[in-house]
Parts: C-alpha cells; structure tokens; sequence
C-alpha cells in the first residue's frame, strides 16, 4: 500500500529507483596485501594448489603403517621436521618420528601422537594404538585448486588477509574507493573550533557524522565543513565539490522554508531530480539527483535524521560502487516489548538488538522520543527498526526487520 494524497514516494518505491540508477563500479587498483584491510575486493579469489598439497601431520608424533601397530613396537629411522624434503619410504615395522606440518612419508598412512608411545634405544612401543588416517591432514583439507575462497565484493579483514598471504598474494586487486564529498548547510551551525555569542546557533556534528559512516562503509571523504544559508555561495560550493566527488551529500535546506536553497539549487547545476520526498521517518524530505555518473543526496538538517537517511540512500550508492552486494545487513528479531508506530510513513526507530540462543530480540530501554535530532539514541550499539507504512500497534513477540549498525 502506498501514500496517497501527498507527493512523496514510498520508500519501497525509492529503494528500487536506486537500485536501478546507474553506478561506474568497474574501478580498481592493486595495492600491497598490506594495505589491503578493509578493502573491498575488485575480482574472486581462486586457489591455484590444493591445501595442503601432500598429506601433512597435525601433530608431533611418529609416522607409521597403521597395520604396524598390531606389533606393539616399530623401529624408528629418524627424524622428519617441517619443511623437510622427506624422500624415505616406510617398510613393515619401520616409523619416522614427524613433526606437526611436516610432510608425512611415503608409506605411511597414520600418525601416532607421541604421547601414545614411549621410545627407547631407536624403537617405539604402543601404548595406546589410534585410528587409521589419524592426525594426517588429506590432500586438499583446507580447500581444492580451482575453488574461490573469497568472493569479489568481500571487505577484506583478518582471516581474508590471512588466507590471501597463504596464496602468496602479494598484490591484491580493490574496488577504487568512491568519493564522496559532506557539506552541511545552514546559518544556525557552527562548525567545530568556531566560536559564538549568539545562543540560537548550534554545534554543527552532521558533516563528521557522514565522514565517519562513508568512511566506515568504505568511501573516501572529502570534508567541506559547514556553509551559511546564501544561496550563490552554497551553488559554487556544490559546483567545485561535483568536480572531484563521485558523490555529494549535504544536510540542511531541503524542507520548505524560506532558507531552504539547497532543494532549489541543484535544478540549477544541471542535475535531474530522480526523486524528492519519500514517505519516511525520519527524512521524508530527502532529494536524490543525478548529474552525468555523479550523484547529489540532499539530506534533511536533524542529526538523528540525516544519519538515517544517509544509511538508507548514501550507503547502497557507496555499495553499489564498490561492487558491494548489500550495503547493510538486515535480520528478522522479535520484539521484546509493545511498539506504537507514531506516523503514516515507513518509520525508522533507533532500538537495542540482543541475541541470545542465537536469536534477535529488540527493545527500547532508555531510548528516547521526541524530534529527529536526538542522535544519542544511536550510540551503545543501536539498531534501526523498521515498521512498515501499514503496521500501527505493533505487539511484544511480533517479528520485525532490523538494520543491524555494527559493520558496513
């Protein structure tokens, strides 16, 4: 069901325009495996060799025939340490002692942990036998050549820069970093280091707020730090920014006030509106234009909201552009006390998310309401909970969707 009666869009309606806008997401670079954390990968990583390549021991002990144990005592020929081009081939009654890692002899076919034996004057006895194969990692344990063991799209971490480093990789392929320029307008805001006497402005946190989330979901940030409500300085603003960033983001100015310029400004720069208003809160009056491959999200002036807005549009642009199949995860939990929704849009509540026997659960506790600038209520790992244009008085035990906030 949509919303009638107003110009906005629903929000399922502007999630699919987005999807269907048109991103160059065919950039990349090579940089070192050591600079390769937290990057998004430009191609799938495929294994050229098995893992491991020959049958390997995963503990010290003594390489044998496991027939051999029923003879209580095996002569030992030596030592095979890892990394040990071991050539000796086993015979009946015969052991190598062998190392964790270490290539396991040909003949052999099981390994003996040394505490399962007691050795004396070049001979082992068996105290306590074990099963065929055991401790002996097969060709192809970890994984087989051929198979792709990181997919392009994934942001590396630790284990993806580990196993890259198994692979010898050592220059890895990236999705160029999109760039994307924070600007927030209005001459209520003070930036940060700027004084005032005058109690009516306001600490401006919106810009840093955007930095800091592009830059987590993996966007180079060009800051622009604040600009006063002057129409001709904030289109010069908007036109140098548009040169350089792939995309622009601004907060403030896109309501219907008579200091609103922003929303009037980007026709000007030659950018098509591909929407303005969509049936959500908060944020209802977000814009999103696209000018050639370059993009412009106008975003509403309230900390708690621009915040919002910018995960739900900001982030899936970033994502797209880097090739990224989702920009944010969303999981089903179940609520853990009533829920009344407080408007006719999709709306978007800040909540807590607890896990327990691997299941979600959201509350409230000690979140506040009121207006769209209450960003606190974001902090202590927060989640956002989404209730739908039709869902009214939402009861305890009814599942909901949930955008989970702690990695983008």
């Amino acid at each position: 069901m949509s919303i009638t009666g107003t110009d906005f869009i629903s929000f399922e309606t502007s999630q699919n325009m987005l999807e269907l806008l048109q991103v160059n997401n065919h950039r990349y670079e090579r940089v070192p495996l050591s600079d390769a954390l937290g990057r998004v990968l430009a191609q799938d990583i495929v294994a050229e060799f098995n893992d491991p390549q020959f049958p390997t021991a995963s503990m010290d002990g003594y390489a044998v025939r496991h027939e051999d144990l029923q003879k209580g005592e095996l002569i030992v020929l030596g030592d095979n340490p890892a990394g040990h081009d071991e050539t000796r081939v086993l015979s009946e009654g015969e052991s190598i002692k062998t190392f964790t890692g270490s290539m396991m002899p040909a003949g052999s076919d099981t390994l003996i942990q040394i505490e399962n034996v007691t050795y004396n004057n070049g001979k082992i006895t068996i105290n306590e036998p074990v099963e065929r194969a055991n401790a002996v990692r097969p060709v192809g344990e970890g994984y087989a050549a051929g198979d792709v063991l990181i997919k392009k799209g994934t942001k590396i971490g630790f284990a993806e820069i580990g196993v890259m480093a198994g692979l010898n990789q050592v220059m890895v392929k990236v999705a160029l970093r999109p760039r994307v320029a924070v600007i927030a307008t209005g001459s209520e805001i003070l930036d940060l280091g700027e004084n005032s006497d005058n109690l009516a402005q306001i600490r401006s946190s919106n810009n840093y707020t955007l930095a800091a989330l592009f830059e987590q979901a993996g966007a180079e940030v060009i800051q622009l730090g604040t600009a006063p409500d002057d129409r001709d300085a904030i289109m010069r603003t908007f036109e140098n920014a548009l040169e350089s960033a792939d995309i622009l983001v601004s907060t403030g100015g896109v309501s219907v006030g008579d200091y609103d310029f922003v929303k009037d400004i980007i026709p000007r720069l030659g950018a098509e509106v591909v929407y303005k208003g969509v049936g959500i809160k908060p944020g209802r009056h977000i814009l999103v234009a696209q000018r050639a491959n370059k993009f412009i999200l106008a975003l509403p002036g309230f900390a708690y909201s621009s915040t919002v807005t910018a995960i739900l549009y900001a982030l899936p642009l970033i994502a797209k552009m880097l090739g990224k199949k989702a920009p944010f995860k969303t999981v089903a939990a179940k609520l853990q006390e009533d829920f009344t929704k407080r408007s006719r849009f999709t709306e978007f509540t800040a909540c807590n998310i607890v896990v327990e026997d691997g299941e979600y659960f959201v509350n409230f506790t000690g979140k506040k309401v009121g207006s769209s600038a209450i960003l606190t209520n974001m902090l202590d790992n927060s989640a956002l909970m989404i209730a739908g244009e039709d869902d009214k008085f939402l009861e305890a035990g009814t599942y909901v969707n949930v955008i989970l906030l702690e990695s983008f």
